[in-house]
């Protein structure tokens, strides 16, 4: 196997002293994994940051040998890390899509929406420009994976949205996360938390 495309990273495992097992969605062939040599390092820990763009070349000799990755970093994340609530925001989406989706089955509609849906938590002025967007990228997974999920009206204002964003926690559980929820709707948990503070 060969191949390189745009890909947003959604997660990374250490595996052994320096290396990490990172997961990608890409647009063509889904959620991809590869093998990071050196991902631990000082040059590719930055790059390898849940909901970083970046370039992937992944090659194997096999299908059944997780492929070796190489990354080139397109569009860090990085600086949001450090606010708490764009920093939940992004965990919270990338360990869904990580989670839920199956490996190297594209799903082009949800490449399209996690990509922004980043962009509107980094870029939007505070969560009430960025929710509606979260909201919906939550609905279409559950769509997509045959569940159902109704997209959120363009004018619902704050206090629906947070109402949505609660009542969407059940099914997401119930049918998508119900042999493995502990810790990723633990990050769901703490997005909630913080943005019921802005409720006031």
């Amino acid at each position: 196997m060969h191949l390189r495309a745009p890909a947003i990273l959604v997660a990374a495992r250490s595996h052994g002293e320096t290396a990490v097992v990172a997961r990608m969605l890409t647009e063509e062939f889904g959620l991809v994994a590869g093998y990071v040599a050196g991902g631990r390092g000082r040059q590719l820990r930055p790059v390898v940051i849940p909901g970083n763009l970046v370039e992937v070349e992944l090659r194997s000799k096999s299908d059944s040998q997780l492929p070796f990755a190489r990354l080139e970093l397109c569009e860090s994340r990085g600086p949001w890390l450090s606010e708490p609530l764009a920093s939940a925001a992004i965990g919270w989406t990338c360990a869904l899509t990580a989670t839920v989706l199956p490996e190297r089955n594209p799903y082009p509609s949800l490449y399209s929406a996690l990509a922004a849906t980043l962009d509107a938590v980094c870029h939007a002025p505070s969560a009430r420009g960025w929710l509606r967007a979260l909201v919906a990228y939550e609905a279409l997974v559950l769509r997509e994976l045959g569940y159902g999920g109704a997209s959120p009206a363009e004018e619902a204002e704050l206090g629906v949205l947070l109402e949505i964003f609660a009542r969407q926690a059940a099914p997401l559980e119930r049918y998508l996360l119900a042999d493995r929820r502990g810790d990723v709707m633990a990050a769901r948990t703490m997005l909630g938390e913080r943005l019921e503070r802005i409720r006031a």
